[in-house]
């Protein structure tokens, strides 16, 4: 097991991101009140190896500021958001939250996270495509981060 960095278990926090990116889907899908996704999320016998502060951070973040969020991806895709496959929405929108509202979190790691989630869950190129939009949109959010 990796040793927490400053406190904090990575692997429990990609857990919480595993999830947080099922339950986006869900209630993408489902158009459920976030919170009711929640409690179904937290039910599940896996998420007591999450950080599930970090889970519901991600989820409320995203509920919170989806348009913002949507806002920002926009200039970087080539399609409409409500065209993206619900998966790489999910990834895209959770990456979004992190990188503009998360600078604790190093933009590789946001990255790289997305793109094992999409590679997990999404379909079969679907990790390029999200690649790509957080590269230019950490390009963006976090020019000085990505400088340096």
């Amino acid at each position: 097991m990796a040793a927490p960095a400053h406190g904090i278990d990575m692997q429990a926090r990609s857990r919480a991101r595993r999830r947080a990116l099922q339950a986006l889907y869900a209630w993408q899908m489902s158009g459920s009140h976030m919170t009711a996704v929640i409690e179904q999320f937290r039910h599940e016998q896996d998420m007591e190896v999450a950080d599930l502060d970090y889970f519901e951070d991600l989820l409320h973040g995203v509920e919170k500021n989806v348009e913002a969020l949507d806002e920002s991806l926009r200039p970087h895709l080539d399609r409409e958001v409500a065209q993206i496959d619900p998966i790489e929405r999910a990834a895209l929108r959770l990456a979004a939250y992190e990188l503009k509202f998360r600078p604790d979190v190093p933009y590789r790691v946001v990255i790289n996270e997305a793109i094992e989630v999409t590679k997990r869950f999404g379909a079969d190129h679907g990790h390029s495509y999200v690649n790509g939009v957080l590269d230019k949109l950490a390009a963006e959010l976090r020019a000085v981060e990505k400088q340096g």
